[in-house]
């Protein structure tokens, strides 16, 4: 079982600060870069909020995590370093080569990337054996998945190692068989995220109502099962064979939408959200209540 006592987070932005906090939940020693000048009141107030919801202390949380000036040093000791830089090629083909000089030979180099592999920036790398994606979705001390996503460089043990140290602190680690941009979890919500903006295009629903759809249908039985389990199960005693023959292939003949992508159209649509939504406090709460319950119906939660 690998026991990592040091990660660095690189990147202190929403995902970031989530990590730091989990990291920190779990009795690691959590060293935080960032250029941005508010870093240290931002950690603050993340570990403020995000205690409560792991069910720790914050000044407990707090005195595991602390600030370094640069990514040499967040990363001099570090067993694990969790990187969650902006989403740019050049930006992490850079920031790697800084992370494999400067970090520890056995330090797992993880990338929260949402959609680059890391084939893509580590290709003039020496040795990327010990890189690969650790990709989580929002907020990560909440949401349990993270897609691990091996190079065509990366090493067997660094994906053991990896899927072990998510495994520790409470992540369900999914490891994916190839490389693809977007991985698997942020395709299926693109592919969703276009058809429900077709829509509302469409005027068939707005925003709210579109949400509300999901919420109370898709969204529901996805907490419970994915799609391939509530295929089977709603095909009856003939399971998928049966949906797939039948109410499949007339499914399978639906013409999905393609939204506008002109600034017109964007712009549309932006402003279709903000008027559903606006800037009204307390949503990010009440989804992470939500979705904590959810978790907690399922057993998942301690």
């Amino acid at each position: 079982m690998y026991t990592p006592k040091t990660v660095a987070v690189i990147g202190a932005g929403t995902i970031g600060l989530s990590w730091a906090a989990l990291f920190a939940a779990h009795d690691l020693r959590v060293r935080v870069a960032d250029p941005r000048p508010d870093l240290a009141e931002a950690v603050r107030d993340a570990i403020a909020e995000f205690a409560p919801q792991l069910g720790r202390d914050a000044a407990e949380l707090s005195a595991r995590v602390t600030l370094a000036a640069d990514v040499a040093e967040a990363v001099r000791e570090a067993d694990v370093v969790q990187e969650n830089g902006p989403e740019k090629l050049d930006f992490k083909r850079d920031l790697f080569a800084t992370l494999v000089r400067e970090a520890p030979a056995h330090a797992l180099l993880l990338s929260s990337s949402s959609a680059i592999p890391s084939t893509a920036f580590t290709g003039e790398l020496a040795d990327p054996s010990r890189v690969l994606i650790g990709h989580p979705f929002n907020p990560p001390h909440i949401v349990p998945l993270v897609e691990v996503v091996p190079g065509e460089r990366t090493s067997a043990d660094a994906v053991t190692r990896a899927v072990e140290f998510y495994r520790s602190l409470g992540r369900v680690p999914v490891v994916e068989r190839k490389e693809i941009p977007g991985f698997v979890g942020n395709r299926l919500q693109s592919a969703l995220q276009r058809e429900a903006a077709y829509l509302v295009e469409q005027g068939v629903v707005d925003p709210a109502e579109l949400d509300t759809v999901v919420v109370n249908s898709l969204g529901l039985r996805w907490a419970a099962v994915g799609p391939f389990l509530g295929s089977h199960l709603g095909g009856g005693p003939g399971g998928f064979r049966h949906l797939a023959t039948h109410i499949g292939s007339s499914m399978r003949r639906l013409a999905l939408g393609e939204p506008g992508n002109s600034p017109e159209a964007t712009e549309q649509l932006i402003t279709a959200v903000e008027k559903a939504y606006g800037d009204q406090p307390g949503l990010a709460a009440e989804r992470d209540r939500i979705q904590l319950a959810i978790l907690s119906a399922r057993g998942e939660t301690k």
